[in-house]
C-alpha cells in the first residue's frame, strides 16, 4: 500500500496519520465498530516508530472518534451525525445526468473485488462478496475537478460495466440501460483533506480540502445497487440548492 504520509514536510507525522485516519472514520471507510490495525501493523504500513503509531491513535481517541482498550484494540465508535434534506428524485437524477454529461471523464480502472466491511454496509452486502469497483477522473475544462469511485454487486453489474461503458455514460444511465430502476438514495457531503495520492491525481497540494460526497443509489425493493464516493476539489466545485415555498426539507 502507498504510504499516505509525507516525511518532508512541516506537519508531524503522527498528526498525518491522525488526518488520514480521521477522514477515513468520518467519511465512512471505516464503520462504526471496527477495529482498526493494530500499533504494529501501522508501523508496518507507514514506516514510522511505535510511538509514532501510538500518538496518531491516542489522538483519535481524544477526539472521539475511537476507543482503546488494552489487549482488545482500538474500535471505531464515531457515528456521524447528520440533518437530512428531502430532494425530488427525478430532478436529483436528472441533475446528476447532466452533470455527467457536461463534464468529461477519464477512467483508470475498472475491476472486480471483494467487498471490504464499509462497501458491504453500504450495499447491503457480506464482506467479501464481490463488487465491480470503477475509478475514473471526472475533469472539467480539461483540468482535474475530481476523482469517482463507483461500487457496484457483481451480481448487478451483469459482466457489462467495463471501461468502455463508463467512458461512455455516466454510471445511472449504464444502470438504467442494464434494466434497473433507480428508486430512491442518500447522499452525504463532508470536508476533509486530501492524502498524497487524491492530491497527486488532483493537482492539488497534500492536505488541500476536498469535498467527499458518498451516495447510496436504491432499487426496486430499496436495495442498494450503487454507492460511488467522489473526491472534489475544493476550490473548483460547489454545491448549490434551490430552495423554494412549497418544498419541505428538515433543516435540523
Amino acid at each position: 500500500m502507498n504510504s499516505p504520509i509525507l516525511a518532508r514536510t512541516a506537519v508531524p507525522l503522527y498528526h498525518q496519520i491522525f488526518l488520514t485516519l480521521r477522514d477515513e472514520i468520518v467519511g465512512g471507510k471505516r464503520a462504526f465498530g471496527e477495529m482498526l490495525p493494530t500499533e504494529h501493523e501501522f508501523c508496518e504500513r507507514w514506516g514510522v516508530s511505535r510511538i509514532t503509531a501510538r500518538r496518531a491513535l491516542d489522538e483519535l481517541a481524544e477526539s472521539g472518534l475511537v476507543e482503546r482498550r488494552r489487549r482488545i484494540g482500538t474500535r471505531v465508535i464515531f457515528r456521524a451525525q447528520t440533518a437530512p434534506i428531502s430532494a425530488n428524485l427525478e430532478q436529483a437524477v436528472e441533475a446528476l445526468l447532466a452533470f455527467g454529461r457536461g463534464t468529461k471523464v477519464r477512467v483508470l480502472s475498472v475491476e472486480e473485488m471483494p467487498a471490504d466491511a464499509g462497501s458491504a454496509a453500504a450495499l447491503g452486502l457480506l464482506a467479501g462478496q464481490p463488487i465491480v469497483v470503477g475509478v475514473r477522473l471526472r475533469l472539467l475544462d480539461g483540468e482535474p475537478l475530481g476523482e469517482v469511485v463507483s461500487q457496484v454487486p457483481a451480481a448487478i453489474a451483469r459482466g457489462r460495466i467495463d471501461r468502455a461503458a463508463l467512458a461512455d455514460r455516466p454510471i445511472l444511465a449504464v444502470l438504467q440501460d442494464l434494466g434497473h430502476s433507480i428508486t430512491g438514495g442518500s447522499q452525504t457531503i463532508t470536508a476533509l483533506s486530501s492524502d498524497p495520492h487524491l492530491a497527486s491525481q488532483l493537482a492539488i497540494e497534500p492536505r488541500a480540502a476536498v469535498l467527499r460526497i458518498e451516495r447510496i443509489v436504491t432499487g426496486d425493493g430499496g436495495a442498494p445497487i450503487l454507492r460511488t464516493v467522489a473526491s472534489y476539489r475544493a476550490d473548483r466545485y460547489r454545491i448549490t440548492l434551490d430552495l423554494h415555498s412549497g418544498a419541505h426539507p428538515d433543516l435540523g
